[in-house]
């Protein structure tokens, strides 16, 4: 699918969806409780629907209804078929790890994209708890039903999501776990939310001060109700689109949450956006944007959104702490610098940093490598200036399905092709 994005003249108010990663995480931790938990507003999305219909092949019940998701969950059974993750990089890792506490084998499978992702130091750090499991190509195969536990070592900077998927299964282990990392965490945020979801439920884990070690004891997972906050990251894109293309209120945002993503509202500051809060509600209006200097390691989702309003920005940006987006949907930074070069932004690539020179961008056209984050940001730069077409725009569905519908409701002007 094609959008083609026209100069528009953006006003309006958006609930910000569901945060994806609470959603994922809750569903996995009411997974492990022995009895009925409730998810009240879930993010239903390409990644959730992911993670449901594999836990549901496992043995737990899901029952839906319009706001909120009941599970049953504490009584895993071997599937019958291979778990298909689709793109969902936190299922697959997440489910890797609990597939160990099912009975019987299990085998998981990634869609295209996530087939390039990293996933062997998980399957390493699993079997230093006595897991016995391996890759097959690009699948992974659990033999699951003991989970002895002890102590693992790993790094702590290629992937949050390796840790969180030992995190969530280390208090169901016979000995529990300590969880060491031989390199300072990266994404710490996540590793935080990871916790907080933990403890709703019931488990406590001792943390150094410094997220390098973990230690959890053998303990059970309790049923709970559990509500899903609202999601900063996807909350960004429209926060981002008022400060470049008009005026646009975000509700259902906490000011307290855990999400790393939530340092949009800094930067937008730093840029020189207008910024006003009001209870769970931010605005954001468009005003002369300035360069920035961002360092972005704890919250790599942003690289996009802000790359895009550098563009827009006078002066030379530099977007620091991001190599690791080498390793998403797409290899972001490569993806932004083709993207932003086509439309005549000059920018310089490196390992861990991307400078990118702010002037006056123009419409091209546009290739999402299949990448939501990619394409959303780019919508940003397509409302403001206008003559942007953006391909594979279908691919927000992973993790905000009604983005195009409501960038049309705050005035977006935009077609769409197949």
């Amino acid at each position: 699918m094609k959008i083609s994005l026209h100069k528009s003249q953006l006003e309006g108010n958006l609930a910000a969806p569901p945060s994806k990663s609470y959603t994922i995480r809750g569903l996995m931790a009411a997974a492990l409780a022995h009895g009925q938990s409730r998810l009240t507003d879930p993010l239903t999305s390409d990644d959730s629907e992911a993670a449901g219909e594999v836990l549901g092949q496992v043995g737990v019940d899901l029952s839906r209804s319009e706001s909120s998701w009941g599970i049953r969950g504490g009584h895993l059974k071997e599937p019958v078929k291979d778990l298909f993750c689709r793109d969902s990089a936190a299922t697959m890792r997440f489910m890797a790890a609990i597939c160990s506490l099912v009975p019987g084998r299990c085998r998981l499978v990634p869609g295209p994209s996530l087939a390039k992702r990293p996933i062997q130091p998980l399957l390493e750090a699993l079997g230093q708890l006595g897991v016995s499991c391996h890759a097959e190509g690009s699948a992974v195969v659990v033999d699951g039903g003991r989970l002895r536990g002890g102590t693992v070592e790993m790094t702590g900077d290629i992937s949050s999501q390796f840790i969180s998927a030992l995190l969530l299964v280390s208090p169901l282990a016979e000995e529990g776990a300590v969880i060491r990392l031989t390199t300072p965490l990266a994404s710490a945020p996540y590793i935080e939310m990871t916790l907080d979801t933990m403890n709703h439920f019931g488990i406590g884990v001792e943390t150094s001060a410094d997220l390098r070690q973990f230690a959890i004891s053998p303990q059970a997972y309790r049923p709970a109700g559990y509500r899903v906050e609202g999601d900063w990251s996807s909350a960004s894109y429209f926060l981002a689109l008022g400060a470049a293309a008009g005026q646009i209120s975000v509700s259902n945002l906490n000011r307290n949450s855990l999400q790393g993503d939530k340092i949009v509202l800094n930067l937008l500051k730093e840029m020189g956006a207008r910024v006003d809060s009001n209870g769970d509600t931010v605005t954001v209006s468009r005003s002369g944007l300035t360069a920035i200097t961002a360092d972005l390691a704890d919250s790599i989702d942003l690289l996009p959104t802000v790359a895009a309003l550098a563009a827009l920005a006078e002066g030379r940006s530099v977007l620091n702490g991001i190599s690791r987006a080498r390793l998403k949907e797409s290899n972001r930074v490569a993806a932004v610098a083709e993207g932003l070069g086509r439309m005549g932004i000059s920018v310089t690539e490196a390992e861990d940093r991307l400078t990118i020179h702010g002037g006056r961008p123009r419409g091209a056209v546009i290739d999402s490598h299949g990448d939501h984050r990619i394409a959303m940001a780019f919508a940003i730069l397509g409302a403001a200036i206008g003559g942007t077409t953006i391909e594979g725009a279908e691919c927000v569905a992973k993790t905000y399905p009604g983005f195009w519908q409501n960038l049309k409701k705050v005035g977006g002007r935009l077609e769409i092709d197949g």
